[in-house]
């Protein structure tokens, strides 16, 4: 999955990559060329006393040590640019493949661990990429250039060589594979935590209600515990690296400054020679101990790799036809055929057989007690879910058989929860027509009833707003997600329970505002309060996912028990009458 992902996003970055190699493969071999002269100034400037030699050599040196600088900081250079670039690229593409998700693909994953993965994860891939670029490079590089050099100036100790650098790889090797499955379970643990503090976040006022706070800290503390146990361990392992680097370090440079001390004794080996070749091993003994920095971010950066590659791989179940059908007229006639819907999983459906037809120039109502299913079979319309069998028509088309931006440009989603972005208050309602002017926008406010308490705000249409829309009222927050659906002026509007959070007055004022502004357009209202529905043109009754009854007000209270018995339930058997 790693491998799959570099390859696929490092594309772009080939210049910038082979640049680096070649600026690495310099300054590499500038570094294995310094203590070469550095030898060749002990043996035959020091020991003779050649000053002219001394000064040349180390002239040379000073060259070779400023072509080393300058190609490692430009290869750093472009290392960067290149992983940052990366890191963009790839949290583009997470980005966009959930924003084609469904909501049945965003609670399969949970929103916790989408943020995690299109942010921690990436970051851990993209500091990979960087490490690679300036140490994976010269890493190689070094080590095979120093065994060159090492074997140069004496083969003699070239067991030294042998011996080191395998005990230091599977020294190391051996505590990487411990580490993998660690940081595996650590990214799990993060998504936990992540779960954990955005529900005690967004339910703050809940748990403050019910003086829950003791036990969301215990709660907190569980899973803060588990990340903490997993780091821990993770992190036991990872500091077990450096010791064993060290220790084969500074005992391979013993062994070398031992053996070259008696190899020097039997004439074999000059001084010189002996410090150039300890200069090579600790060079080639340095190159491994980089490659364990990548050992040590690789495992980390597999998992990663795994689930960041995981989403781009899920493909969303409410997908773009392959060959939309674009609609003879715009006319906003809605048609559910035998409609049925089910969940993953779920043993029995949601919706069953739902015929229903709604027309232009019409309100149809949708009641029904909690859990009938009344915002899923709303959701069928936009593709938030599609249908498991039947079909939902816009225009006597299939749904799914449109091309997705052209079912959206039809349709003005009030949803169950309205949702409100940062920014201000012109800036949410030109979502519904990015284009409008602030006459259409206070046109808007003014139906939604909402045009009073704007006004009231010190910036008017400019006045901020926070995420989510905290800093406005429930029914503000309502009215604001009404106009911004008006502003669009689609042929078919789809309010979710929208009027619930308005006291009555102001909810028949909305709607006989309503009346003209949608009076060429479908409305489709889907309610709890029979007052917002008894004035429909059609009224659906779903009890148990199954239309029981369709018809006025009237003709309901008198032929569908379930209808009347929600009248009664809400208006009393007097008034109901």
């Amino acid at each position: 999955m790693l491998l799959r992902l570099l390859r696929r996003y490092l594309q772009p970055f080939r210049r910038p990559l082979a640049l680096v190699v070649v600026l690495q493969l310099i300054g590499t071999m500038a570094a294995l060329y310094l203590p070469s002269l550095n030898a060749d100034i002990i043996d035959r400037g020091i020991a003779r006393g050649d000053t002219g030699h001394i000064l040349g050599t180390g002239g040379w040196m000073l060259v070779v040590s400023l072509i080393q600088v300058v190609c490692s900081i430009a290869a750093v250079w472009f290392g960067s640019h290149t992983a940052m670039g990366f890191g963009r690229d790839v949290r583009a593409a997470v980005f966009h493949r959930v924003g084609e998700f469904s909501v049945r693909e965003v609670n399969r994953f949970g929103a916790p661990s989408l943020i995690t993965r299109s942010t921690n994860d990436v970051q851990q891939v993209q500091m990979l990429v960087l490490v690679s670029c300036t140490m994976l490079v010269s890493a190689p590089i070094m080590c095979v250039g120093g065994v060159v050099m090492a074997l140069q100036e004496d083969a003699g100790l070239s067991w030294l060589v042998a011996v080191s650098v395998p005990v230091l790889a599977l020294s190391i090797g051996a505590v990487v594979v411990r580490m993998v499955p660690k940081f595996r379970l650590l990214q799990e643990r993060i998504d936990a935590v992540n779960r954990v503090l955005r529900e005690q976040i967004t339910g703050i006022r809940v748990v403050r209600a019910f003086v829950r706070e003791p036990h969301e800290r215990a709660r907190f503390g569980v899973v803060n515990r588990e990340v903490t146990a997993v780091a821990t361990a993770a992190g036991r392992l990872q500091a077990l690296i450096f010791p064993i680097v060290m220790l084969v370090l500074n005992a391979s440079s013993v062994a070398v400054l031992w053996f070259g001390a008696i190899r020097i004794d039997a004439g074999e080996m000059q001084i010189g020679a002996l410090t150039a070749f300890l200069a090579y091993l600790l060079q080639i003994l340095m190159a491994v101990m980089m490659a364990t920095f990548m050992a040590i971010m690789v495992p980390r950066a597999a998992v990663c790799a795994e689930r960041i590659t995981e989403v781009l791989d899920t493909e969303s179940s409410v997908s773009p036809p392959p060959q939309p059908v674009v609609p003879e007229a715009v006319e906003g006639v809605l048609e559910f055929r035998a409609a049925t819907f089910r969940y993953p999983g779920a043993a029995e459906p949601v919706l069953r057989g739902i015929d229903l037809v709604a027309r232009p120039g019409e309100t149809t109502a949708i009641i029904g007690s909690t859990g009938a299913g009344k915002t899923t079979l709303l959701s069928l319309v936009p593709r938030l879910f599609d249908v498991t069998e039947g079909a939902v028509l816009v225009d006597g088309v299939d749904v799914r058989d449109l091309d997705p931006e052209e079912l959206w440009r039809r349709i003005g989603l009030v949803p169950q929860k309205p949702y409100l972005f940062s920014g201000t208050v012109a800036s949410n309602l030109r979502y519904g027509d990015p284009a409008a002017t602030d006459e259409q926008l206070w046109e808007a406010l003014r139906i939604a009833q909402a045009e009073d308490f704007v006004r009231a705000m010190p910036e008017g249409l400019d006045s901020p707003i926070s995420q989510g829309g905290t800093n406005v009222s429930g029914g503000q927050r309502q009215r604001l997600a009404i106009a911004r659906a008006l502003v669009k002026r689609p042929p078919i509007y789809l309010f979710d329970d929208s009027f619930s959070a308005l006291d009555l007055a102001t909810d028949a004022r909305l709607r006989a505002a309503l009346v003209p502004v949608t009076a060429a357009a479908t409305v489709v209202v889907v309610a709890q309060r029979v007052s917002t529905v008894a004035a429909a043109d059609r009224i659906v009754v779903l009890d148990d996912g199954v239309v029981v009854g369709v018809g006025r007000h009237e003709e309901l209270l008198a032929d569908c028990p379930t209808y009347a018995e929600i009248v009664e339930s809400q208006l009393g058997v007097e008034e109901a009458a």
